[in-house]
């Protein structure tokens, strides 16, 4: 195979596909098990603390949503299994993290307090997985 094959190859959409897949999906694995204080400095007591502080309801039981949903979708994207459902999952998971811990604070994520910028991101790559699908390379193309 020349260079020129190579580079015309119809795999790398589906390359990227994955390589994005992987990275996003860890990304939320990550969150996830930060709020079980697994990784960084924050832990699901924390967590919970916090979302009082907004006056969420049912405190306790949204951060574990919010923590199921993060590890559980996170998974679910990297592995490109179940890869829309798990991107609806995703999206409605950041949508609400935009509108609840990030309300008032504008867009920049640099803002005080931080602003939505990395949810309506996070939201809004989940949105083209959703519009693409996982590509070849995924489990969902492998099983159905």
């Amino acid at each position: 195979m020349d260079l020129a094959t190579l580079l015309n190859a119809s795999l790398w959409p589906d390359l990227a596909l994955l390589i994005g897949r992987g990275f996003i999906g860890v990304c939320f694995v990550i969150h996830g098990l930060g709020k079980l204080g697994l990784v960084g400095t924050g832990n699901m007591q924390g967590f919970v603390e916090w979302l009082e502080s907004l006056d969420v309801p049912l405190a306790p039981i949204q951060a574990r949503i919010a923590m199921l949903s993060e590890i559980t979708g996170g998974t679910l994207l990297a592995l490109g299994l179940f890869t829309r459902p798990a991107c609806l999952l995703l999206m409605g998971t950041m949508i609400v993290a935009s509108r609840v811990g990030h309300r008032n604070a504008g867009y920049l994520i640099t803002n005080d307090p931080p602003g939505a910028e990395y949810t309506i991101n996070l939201a809004a790559i989940c949105f083209v997985f959703l519009l693409l699908g996982p590509g070849a390379f995924s489990l969902d193309a492998l099983i159905f």
